[in-house]
Parts: C-alpha cells; structure tokens; sequence
C-alpha cells in the first residue's frame, strides 16, 4: 500500500513503526473502521510481530485504534459530535499555551518560531501541502514548548496527536494552506509582541472547527470512507 514516507524517526524501531501506521491513519491509507492485523502489518514492513505489536499498543494508548479481544486492531472512527467536542478542547488548549507564550517565550523561543514560520511560508509558496502539514505541527508544538508549562504542553502534545489525522484532512480543503498561513501570521505577531489575550483568541479562532470548517472536514471524510470502500 502506498502512501507518503513518514519523518526520519529516532528510537526503537517499534516508535518507527508507530509513527509509519499513524501516518496511514492521517492520509486515509488506513481509513476509520479498517482492521490493522499483526500478521500482515509484519509482513508488509518486513519485521517480526513484536515491534507492530508494541507499535498499536502505543496506538491505542493515544485512542487512534481499538484493540478488541479477538477482533484485532480497528482504526478509531469519532462520531461527528465527538469529534467537535475534541476541537473544542485543543483550540482551549492551545489559547492557554498562546497567552503563556506571549508573555513567557526566550528570546531563544521567539527566533524559533519566527523560523518556522518562514518555513511554513516557503511550503507555501511551493504549494507542498505534505510538508507544510509537518512543519504546521512543529510550529504548534513549539508555542506549547513556549508556554513553559510542562503539563499545559504535555496535553496539548497529546491532544494534537489524537486529533492529528483530522487536521491533516483540514489542509486539503481547498485555499485552506493559504488560509491557515495568514492566521498564523497574525498568531506570531501578538505572541512576539506580548499581547496575550490576543493572541489567544487568534489561536483560539484558527482552530476551532464549527460551521463551514466542520461541515468541510466531515465532507473529507465522507469521500475518504468513499474512496476506500
């Protein structure tokens, strides 16, 4: 089964794994409702049951997959209410980790996010919706990281990856890269400039997903669960 190579990972191989079935998870590849079995999983990779089994352990324990005594590993489908609910969460999350930043970040922490941003500007203009998928995250973890609030952080981490194959599907809506590019802009200026309360309403409102945007992403999975069938 084809689909986009994951990042270059460090750590046991069975993390490697993890990150490779969560990236087929994000681009549909694995869509909700699909059964992951250990056997064919082995010998799609080239690797002993072990690591894929550790592999959808860790899965599991962040609620992308359910592992069902002798039903296997299922591929998590969130009813739409849930799923709205979940967003709810993260843009709360996210808004405390911007105020936090705004107010806490290095001067260290500022020239790390003004970088990624260029970065993202970049993918951008090269109209690489993959790439700037990945550096979207790491733009957003490092206004977690610049919170300095380890647990705020944590969450947040956690959150972004149980919501990550959702807001991949997000980027393929269409002038949404451009869309979300501008909003950023605007996030880092109130972080940089230390208006908190701003900013956190910027990050608030940027991911927050209601109205149109919901009706967008259900729409994206309805023709991802169609395209799969």
């Amino acid at each position: 089964m084809n689909s986009p190579a994951p990042p270059p990972q460090s750590g046991r191989r069975s993390e490697h794994l993890r990150e490779a079935i969560e990236e087929r998870i994000a681009t549909g590849a694995y869509p909700p409702g699909s059964k992951l079995d250990e056997t064919e999983l082995a010998e799609e990779f080239g690797v002993s049951r072990t690591p894929i089994r550790e592999a959808l352990i860790q899965l599991n324990a962040e609620g992308l997959i359910d592992m069902r005594p002798r039903r296997g590993a299922v591929v998590v489908e969130l009813p739409p209410q849930r799923l709205c609910e979940m967003f709810e969460v993260m843009a709360e999350l996210e808004a405390m980790c911007a105020r936090l930043a705004a107010r806490r970040m290095t001067p260290e922490d500022e020239a790390m996010l003004k970088a990624a941003h260029e970065a993202l500007r970049d993918a951008r203009d090269r109209g690489d919706p993959n790439a700037y998928f990945y550096l979207n995250e790491s733009f957003h973890q490092l206004i977690y990281a610049a919170s300095h609030n380890d647990f705020l952080n944590e969450q947040a981490l956690q959150l972004q990856r149980r919501l990550r194959p959702y807001r991949r599907l997000q980027l393929r809506v269409r002038d949404r890269v451009r869309i979300s590019f501008d909003e950023h802009d605007n996030i880092v200026t109130a972080i940089c400039d230390g208006d908190g309360d701003r900013a956190a309403q910027l990050l608030r409102e940027h991911v927050t997903v209601q109205g149109e945007r919901f009706g967008d992403l259900i729409a994206s999975l309805n023709a991802l669960r169609d395209r799969n069938t």
